[in-house]
């Protein structure tokens, strides 16, 4: 198990600054998803650890070695890319051991850790395959399997599940989740999946405009992100406009329509008015007398395990999130209550641009 250091890190082309000086420990043994939209910065970060792309500053060190300098070969790191990139001319066992061949690894010992790679990942009897005869899933395990086989102090991971269909990627999920924690290796996953991050993530760096947004556990970003983006990039949210009745410093009360709770505001929030989320699965439908305010269900859809229903109130359209339990709850154009908890309603950051 290794630990990772990211300091200052920084990558410019010309005057594009693609990454800002990001600040970033990754524990040994940790799975860390770098989460974000096209162009947030997560892939050249990931390609800088790797040592593909030089940064312009700052520092990447290992254990304590600083590898800043160091080739990419050089840097004991596994990579698995989007393509996979196998070899097409290669079988199986060949292309796991490829990294070992080039390391110069003893043909014995070549022979028993592709061996050992393959038991990892589920494919003994298919060392004799060429990555024409594998499944997408197959090829994607072979690709795992040559990263692991050579040992390295980090797994890196480059959206290696994208290529996959729905099912299977989340059957990958599973599947990588266990395996990283079965050999406890260090793990960095770029991805814009935010299903995915939530999954298999110990933690999550969201990132935007080349830094980080938010970092902490899939549920501490979920639950309480830090900003407007962080809070509708994880799922969707209901924003809701609300009003700073009192406060004392950086405590307040907040009204939202019928109900006003207790919270903590930026000491900068110098207007009484507020946006404030609540998550669809925090909304509750209920009976239209004893609920916190009506709607009329506008739509209605199923989703198998749950109902997603957007209701029109006088706070505007929200969406409703209710798990499956075998009844209709309400029909399209009926009139229903909603409720909320006041503990589920946070305030949002308020974003600033950068100009």
């Amino acid at each position: 198990m290794s630990s990772l250091s990211l300091r200052a890190l920084s990558k410019s082309y010309g005057p594009v600054q693609a990454v800002r000086g990001v600040d970033l420990d990754v524990n040994e043994g940790e799975f860390l998803s770098l989460l974000g939209p096209s162009g947030c910065g997560k892939t050249t970060t990931l390609q800088m650890v790797a040592g593909f792309v030089p940064p312009t500053t700052g520092s990447i060190v290992v254990d304590g070695q600083d590898l800043t300098s160091i080739a990419p070969e050089k840097r004991d790191m596994g990579v698995v890319f989007q393509s996979y990139a196998l070899f097409p001319h290669m079988n199986v066992a060949q292309n796991i051991g490829f990294g070992l061949e080039m390391r110069r690894v003893e043909r014995g010992e070549l022979k028993r850790r592709v061996e050992e790679a393959l038991a990892m990942v589920r494919l003994a009897g298919l060392e004799g395959r060429y990555p024409s005869e594998l499944s997408g899933g197959q090829r994607q395990r072979v690709a795992i399997a040559r990263a692991l086989a050579i040992r390295p102090r980090v797994l890196l991971l480059d959206e290696p599940m994208s290529n996959l269909d729905a099912k299977l990627r989340g059957e990958m999920h599973v599947e990588l989740r266990s395996l990283q924690r079965r050999l406890g290796i260090t793990a960095i996953l770029v991805t814009h999946d935010q299903v995915e991050a939530m999954t298999m993530s110990d933690r999550i760096a969201v990132m935007t405009n080349g830094g980080i947004a938010q970092l902490g556990t899939p549920q501490e970003v979920y639950d309480r992100p830090a900003s407007q983006f962080a809070s509708s990039f994880l799922g969707h949210t209901n924003v809701l406009s609300g009003r700073i009745e009192s406060r004392i410093a950086d405590e307040a009360t907040v009204r939202v329509g019928p109900t006003a709770f207790r919270t903590r505001v930026a000491k900068d929030q110098v207007t009484p008015d507020i946006a404030v989320f609540v998550r669809p699965e925090r909304l509750r439908l209920g009976s239209p007398d004893q609920a916190t305010l009506q709607g009329r269900v506008s739509t209605r859809l199923f989703l198998g395990g749950s109902w997603i229903y957007e209701i029109e109130t006088e706070l505007g359209m929200l969406r409703i999130t209710q798990q499956n339990t075998g009844t209709v709850q309400a029909e399209e154009g009926e009139t229903i209550g909603v409720s909320w908890n006041a503990e589920d309603l946070r305030v949002i950051a308020t974003e600033r641009s950068d100009g």
